[in-house]
């Protein structure tokens, strides 16, 4: 008999469900150009300008655990309106921040809004593999995770069209040499800049408290009979899950997975712009390209996953991504921006996948464990600051540029990816 992916009962719910991971993807990629903008239009360093991807997955730190121990002792449904509610505020904030001209007032608002981001991925992700059979829980997941990066190239075409295209034209050090000759006129660039990016925010506020009014009056499927039979104090349920090596490791490798996804994404801007002389907006472009091979391999990716092990395929193009992202630290001209954007295709499958692997036969359990999947999302938290000093105080290595240089910091995790996805296949085959 062949199982269904989404059984025929539970469509609308998983439809309405999955444009939740179009809305994150779409604050994700929205977010990750405004590094280098908040760079020029603030006159800050790479590693303070990286301080809003550490307050954006910041807020996915906080709030994991909180948000998976509101679903243990609610439902799914209230904790996708509690997301939705903050992400809502957190955009909303914006207009604050942007009148005060304060950083750290529009970290505040990315903080908050990922908070709303955390409970909406401690979520979503357990509750589409709730909805249908165990054997296709992981294809289910791939499937919707694969309308992720369509929100995300939507958010990085608003990026490039609504924002950096937009932004003054007058370079990093015209801007400092007017804060010494025109103060005045500075601020007054700054301030036109700052609505700039502030005015796409707001539009997505707006957006995400309709969506909010939507759940709130949708019926949505509430945990089987069995699954509250199953229901255990959280300490129980950390007892196992600490016990759990495939779990504990699958935790790890998201981390690594995270932060890879985020440093290629957020510095091909500053790749481009110091190893190719581009502008924003044109290194943006090739920001989109490579989210659109993100998309294209995510739907390929889930295909071969009815004839390939996840184990094997994520070993596969981990050992791609180890390869690509060697040609972006080696190879110097276009040839290396092309290894750079190629990257993505690799990185399509690895998220779902990690996360699929991770909760396999945890039962309830799942609602608890996707708290750590989500925790994980730290690694893109702390690894592009760490990417941003590199960019700062690296020592040029022969023809190796700082830029270059801190494409390490990927090659790494790549590295950790592959050894995990051979790991798994291995223990898959000893049972």
């Amino acid at each position: 008999m062949r199982l269904s992916v989404v059984p025929k009962a539970l469509i609308f719910p998983f439809i309405l469900v999955t444009t939740l991971f179009a809305l994150w993807g779409f604050a994700n990629d929205i977010t990750n150009p405004m590094v280098a903008a908040f760079k020029n239009i603030l006159l800050i360093s790479n590693f303070e300008s990286s301080l809003v991807q550490f307050a954006f997955y910041g807020g996915y730190c906080f709030m994991a655990i909180p948000a998976a121990i509101f679903i243990q002792k609610f439902n799914y449904k209230k904790g996708l309106l509690v997301g939705l509610a903050l992400y809502s505020a957190g955009c909303l904030l914006f207009i604050p921040a942007g009148n005060a001209m304060a950083f750290w007032a529009f970290l505040i608002a990315y903080f908050v809004m990922t908070c709303g981001l955390a409970f909406l991925e401690t979520t979503s992700n357990p509750y589409i593999l709730s909805m249908g059979p165990e054997a296709t829980a992981t294809r289910r997941l791939n499937l919707a995770q694969a309308f992720n990066p369509i929100g995300s190239l939507t958010g990085m075409l608003v990026a490039k069209e609504l924002i950096l295209s937009r932004l003054n034209l007058a370079t990093e050090a015209e801007r400092i040499a007017m804060a010494d000759t025109d103060p005045g006129g500075l601020a007054k660039i700054q301030q036109a800049d700052l609505d700039i990016v502030s005015g796409p925010y707001l539009m997505l506020g707006a957006v995400v408290f309709a969506f909010f009014l939507i759940f709130a009056i949708s019926k949505l499927p509430r945990a089987t009979a069995k699954d509250a039979a199953q229901r255990s104090s959280t300490g129980a349920i950390v007892k196992r899950l600490l016990k759990n090596k495939l779990y504990t490791r699958s935790v790890v490798a998201q981390v690594f997975y995270v932060g890879v996804q985020i440093m290629v994404w957020t510095f091909i801007i500053q790749y481009a712009e110091n190893e190719l002389g581009m502008s924003k907006a044109t290194a943006q472009g090739y920001n989109m390209v490579a989210m659109g091979m993100f998309v294209s391999s995510r739907f390929i990716c889930t295909f071969l996953l009815k004839y390939f092990k996840p184990s094997s395929l994520l070993t596969w193009l981990a050992t791609g991504g180890i390869i690509f992202t060697a040609g972006a630290i080696f190879i110097h001209g276009i040839a290396g921006l092309y290894c750079l954007v190629a990257i993505s295709a690799c990185m399509s499958l690895m998220f779902p996948t990690i996360y699929g692997i991770a909760l396999k036969g945890l039962g309830d359990d799942a609602k608890l464990a996707s708290a750590g999947l989500i925790l994980a999302i730290g690694g893109g938290c702390l690894m592009p600051p760490l990417q941003g000093l590199l960019i700062d105080k690296a020592v040029w290595i022969d023809t190796l540029s700082s830029v270059r240089i801190s494409f390490a910091l990927p090659l790494i995790c790549f590295i950790v990816i592959a050894l995990f996805g051979r790991w798994v296949g291995t223990l898959r085959a000893s049972r």
